[in-house]
């Protein structure tokens, strides 16, 4: 008799990049009947009292609309914008915002470029995120920041990297704010994945998975999940993981290719 394999972690997928051609109420049907939870990304884009009536389970959004971390006028739209995505979130029951290093474009390029990041946008970014956090603590909600990538789809974003993210996030070390760790971007940015996801693993918040090159599912490309999911095990991570990709060739074929990278 074979052995029964299931995930230690609860398993989440982004219905923004899945069954892509359907409705979003079909999408989410589709992934709560296969026992996903469910992330979504600009909540403006959606009718959130659908949303909230179709069964889901939510495990993220984007947690503004418009703003960035280092420069003044940004820093208060940011935090402006932060505010508004709150009461969707807990009309959703949704338990993390997500956070970027600075706004973003409908085609993922950052709305404020960088070639360098000084030691003044780095203060600065310190305290919008302070002010952050505090946003989260009075609100009882948590928001998270995600790491990306420069080199192939997020160029000349500030603060991309996950030593980035990690270290901006230990300085302000308040548990309203904590990492979305992206180990897609950080294999393109980084690699050297698993010792990277024990230096975070106090901060992480949530980890999102996609296969490199292509942003596919796990089991398309270079990243050998299976052996990460261990790794996480043994670390003692039991929080969410997070399907941030492109199918490569069906949908069902993808989730299925998830949910068998991340059961033991």
């Amino acid at each position: 008799m074979s052995e029964t394999r299931s995930s230690p972690f609860p398993l989440a997928v982004c219905a923004e990049m899945v069954f892509a051609a359907l409705p979003v109420s079909e999408r989410l049907a589709r992934l709560t009947a296969a026992g996903f939870l469910v992330e979504i990304w600009d909540w403006t884009k959606h009718d959130i009292a659908g949303l909230a009536r179709s069964g889901a389970t939510f495990s993220s959004m984007t947690g503004y609309v418009t703003g960035t971390l280092a420069d003044d006028a940004g820093a208060d739209e940011l935090l402006r914008t932060a505010a508004l995505s709150i009461p969707v979130a807990k009309e959703l029951d949704c338990p993390r915002l997500n956070l970027h290093g600075t706004g973003l474009d409908g085609q993922g390029l950052p709305v404020v470029k960088s070639e360098v990041v000084t030691g003044t946008m780095w203060l600065k970014a310190v305290d919008t995120l302070r002010r952050i956090a505090d946003l989260g603590e009075r609100e009882g909600v948590t928001f998270v920041l995600e790491n990306l990538n420069e080199a192939v789809d997020h160029p000349r974003t500030p603060f991309a990297k996950a030593a980035d993210t990690i270290a901006l996030v230990e300085a302000v070390n308040r548990p309203s704010l904590k990492l979305n760790l992206d180990l897609y971007h950080a294999q393109i940015g980084e690699g050297n994945l698993i010792e990277l996801c024990r230096r975070a693993l106090p901060h992480i918040g949530e980890i999102q998975v996609a296969d490199v090159p292509g942003r596919h599912e796990p089991g398309t490309g270079e990243i050998h999940y299976p052996a990460i999911a261990r790794a996480l095990e043994a670390m003692g991570y039991r929080g969410v993981i997070g399907l941030e990709a492109w199918p490569l060739d069906n949908d069902e074929l993808a989730l299925q290719r998830f949910r068998d990278a991340f059961s033991l």
